[in-house]
């Protein structure tokens, strides 16, 4: 059988580390769709350009992918195969139409829970124990089609979503070295997926990284580890001032005085929330910089600060 080719499109950790697979895997790539880089946006993983680049592949960014233009140019590549790896646009039918042997996505949730954006975060802050990767054929709907393969990661308790991303960028190059052969041989299997109602979620935004302090202290933790730097944060008011919470961890009964505030309890500093349960408070920051969270302690032993 003559040599796999795939045009891939790919971007984050997910696309370097799957890119990297299909050529371990010996599939030929005559051509990397990435994204452009935004400016405004703190890069914290690999680049898919760079390491096409490190490979000696061709590499294009388009501004939009959906044209008519780079349709032609991918069919007059004739790829057996369309992957993509995290890209950050939806591919339009009539990208889909042009592999001979199908397009596939890797997502980061076990579909068919938690198709969309953000799905590692949206996991996170719904307190799931459990995320994963999942090699799916591409339809029209999104994050749709048939499933090829999976593998789940555990979310532990304290895990935030970058943390969870790395085992997620492990498991998707897991899945698509093993599935990569039998995709090749024609005998890969395709099991029907159940859109489930509820489970599509959309972009989050900085703003909703809004902490209401009367909600359960666990609904807080997870909100927070859900959006921890390198994302944007979560964020709420101490005594009237807005602070980014970076860290936290359930504290065990502290003896936390009624209402809801910042108190300190054998020199570490806690947030009593709206379930009367609270938080040791790990990392936080204001507008001038890291919260120095002993000399907050000492203050707050005089004086609990008031949340909200």
């Amino acid at each position: 059988m003559s040599e796999a080719r795939a045009v891939v499109f790919a971007y984050h950790d997910v696309g370097v580390r799957c890119l990297k697979a299909l050529l371990s895997g010996g599939v030929a790539v005559p051509l990397v769709v990435t994204v452009p880089d935004d400016p405004a946006e703190q890069r914290w993983f690999a680049s898919v350009a760079d390491t096409a680049k490190d490979y000696g592949l061709e590499v294009i960014a388009p501004a939009d992918a959906n044209t008519p233009q780079l349709a032609r140019r991918l069919s007059d590549l004739q790829p057996d195969f369309l992957f993509s790896f995290y890209y950050r646009s939806m591919l339009g039918p009539a990208l889909l139409r042009v592999p001979g042997r199908g397009a596939l996505n890797m997502h980061g949730s076990l579909l068919p829970r938690y198709r969309g954006r953000a799905p590692v975060n949206w996991a996170i802050l719904r307190g799931e124990r459990e995320s994963g990767a999942t090699l799916h054929y591409m339809v029209e709907r999104a994050d749709a089609g048939d499933i090829v393969d999976s593998q789940a990661v555990p979310i532990l308790l304290d895990d935030d979503a970058r943390e969870v991303y790395a085992k997620v960028t492990v498991a998707a190059e897991s899945v698509l070295a093993r599935s990569l052969p039998a995709l090749i041989a024609g005998s890969a299997p395709r099991r029907p997926q159940p859109v489930l109602p509820g489970e599509y979620f959309g972009r989050r935004r900085p703003e909703d990284g809004r902490i209401d302090w009367s909600r359960p202290a666990l609904e807080i933790h997870n909100l927070i580890r859900a959006v921890a730097p390198p994302f944007p944060g979560a964020f709420g008011e101490v005594a009237g001032v807005r602070w980014h919470i970076h860290r936290t961890r359930l504290a065990p009964q502290t003896g936390a005085p009624p209402g809801r505030s910042l108190f300190a309890a054998g020199g570490r500093c806690y947030l009593a929330c709206g379930d009367g349960r609270a938080l040791q408070l790990l990392a936080a920051a204001d507008s001038a910089g890291p919260i120095d969270l002993a000399r907050l302690a000492a203050q707050a032993a005089r004086q609990p600060l008031p949340l909200g």
